[in-house]
């Protein structure tokens, strides 16, 4: 069955729930829905149509979250290019690479690690980007929390009913590529 994008009260994407959980809330009241699907569901007396977008009732203040360190988001934060190159590479053909190499004392965090095509990462070697003449794209950071990255990672194929209400003109041009080209 379909999954469900939640809103905040100000219509801020929060993020997916089951349909279940959003029949939940809906018959306590904790949320209205504002999109259907064409599906019905069904119970021995009711029946009611699939909920495809919802939004609380009230105003949830969310707290600061941190985005972890992983592959995947990494390859997000860098937007799929290697940063010494700057070419955009599947997935497939980027590594990760220490800045400051781990055999110098380098430490594997968002602040010290890039994407890098395998070509670059083997010219860098064991060396600092100055020491291998090579320059760096973007220095690395950090990156800030924002739910649009985790309802498209987890969610790649967005159901046609959510795009009205997920800010996508914000996302960067190779974005829909990249989560199309994951998804198939």
């Amino acid at each position: 069955m379909e999954r469900v994008l939640l809103l905040n009260q100000s219509y801020q994407p929060l993020t997916v729930i089951s349909w279940r959980r959003a029949i939940t809330l809906q018959f306590l009241g904790k949320i209205e829905v504002i999109e259907e699907y064409q599906r019905q569901i069904r119970s021995v007396s009711t029946s009611i149509p699939a909920p495809a977008v919802v939004r609380l009732t009230e105003y949830v203040a969310l707290r600061r979250r941190v985005v972890k360190f992983s592959r995947r988001n990494l390859y997000l934060r860098d937007q799929f290019t290697c940063q010494y190159c700057r070419l955009i590479f599947d997935a497939g053909d980027l590594t990760y690479d220490h800045v400051v190499p781990r055999r110098l004392g380098g430490k594997t965090e968002w602040s010290n690690v890039v994407t890098a095509c395998r070509p670059c990462n083997s010219a860098k070697g064991g060396r600092t980007p100055e020491q291998a003449g090579m320059a760096l794209h973007r220095p690395p950071a950090r990156p800030h929390y924002d739910p649009r990255y985790e309802i498209s990672m987890t969610h790649p194929r967005v159901p046609e009913v959510w795009l009205n209400y997920l800010p996508w003109q914000l996302r960067p041009p190779f974005f829909a590529q990249e989560l199309e080209r994951l998804a198939s």
